[in-house]
């Protein structure tokens, strides 16, 4: 009994089974072409926003942290069958994503906004303007998400194309084989700050402005408060700001 208890103990991370425990590590599911907040850099390393954000607070749960590239689009089925702990890569809050997930509180606003190809001069000033035009958004996403809940909307359109990843997206955009893109502005803006006389951001919402949040299973209620506590700990002594800086060259993240 006092060996179980001293095991129980030392227990601290991973999801609510023993073996996760044993294990004392987290695996962060999330789409590895998701720049800023998760992407592949040159030397084949997953980098980004919310990878630091998930290594820091790992370290200081004292925990192994493990990040697994997953299709985005069977991301709550990857969470749900366990071979994930968390998504944690710009993962827009729902109603619809609560009904299945457990989310974090959010820590960032996005908005869905749309972009051309600057040499194309497309013109989308509200979203009546998509009526006729092919576009463009990443499959499993907010954006998705929103045009099924507007049958009109996506009716007028002439098609929607739906991609593994934003950067797919904007590659197509860039050589015309889509009007415009509609996706969050977060990782839009970053990828013009990398191609900037090829693509243009259009201030055009669409759909609500959302907010990002990390998820776990229904059931981890306990793992979601142990790395919220340590999460607000970092935003309050300022490792979050500092984090945000770095990637983004502000803090653009939500205080308590």
């Amino acid at each position: 009994m006092m060996l179980v208890l001293a095991v129980a103990a030392l227990a601290g991370c991973g999801n609510d089974t023993a073996k996760k425990d044993a294990a004392q590590k987290i695996v962060v599911g999330l789409d590895d072409n998701f720049p800023p907040m998760g992407f592949k850099d040159e030397k084949n390393e997953i980098v980004g926003f919310d990878i630091d954000l998930a290594k820091e607070a790992s370290k200081r749960l004292g925990c192994e942290v493990e990040f697994k590239a997953i299709d985005w689009n069977s991301k709550e089925a990857e969470l749900k069958s366990g071979r994930v702990d968390v998504l944690w890569n710009g993962l827009d809050i729902t109603e619809k994503r609560k009904e299945n997930m457990l989310f974090s509180d959010p820590y960032m606003n996005n908005r869905q906004i749309v972009f051309v190809a600057s040499d194309k001069g497309v013109k989308i000033a509200s979203e009546a303007d998509l009526a006729g035009k092919v576009i463009g958004t990443q499959s499993g996403g907010t954006s998705e998400e929103y045009f099924e809940s507007k049958k009109d909307l996506k009716a007028s359109m002439k098609e929607v194309k739906y991609y593994p990843d934003f950067i797919n997206a904007f590659m197509d955009l860039e050589n015309g084989r889509i009007d415009a893109v509609v996706g969050d502005e977060i990782i839009g803006r970053y990828y013009i700050s990398k191609h900037p006389e090829k693509i243009t951001a259009i201030d055009t919402v669409i759909g609500d402005v959302s907010q990002f949040g990390f998820a776990f299973r229904k059931e981890d209620q306990a793992l979601r408060d142990k790395v919220q506590k340590v999460f607000d700990e970092m935003i309050k002594d300022g490792t979050v700001a500092k984090i945000s800086e770095k990637w983004f060259a502000k803090d653009i993240t939500l205080k308590k």
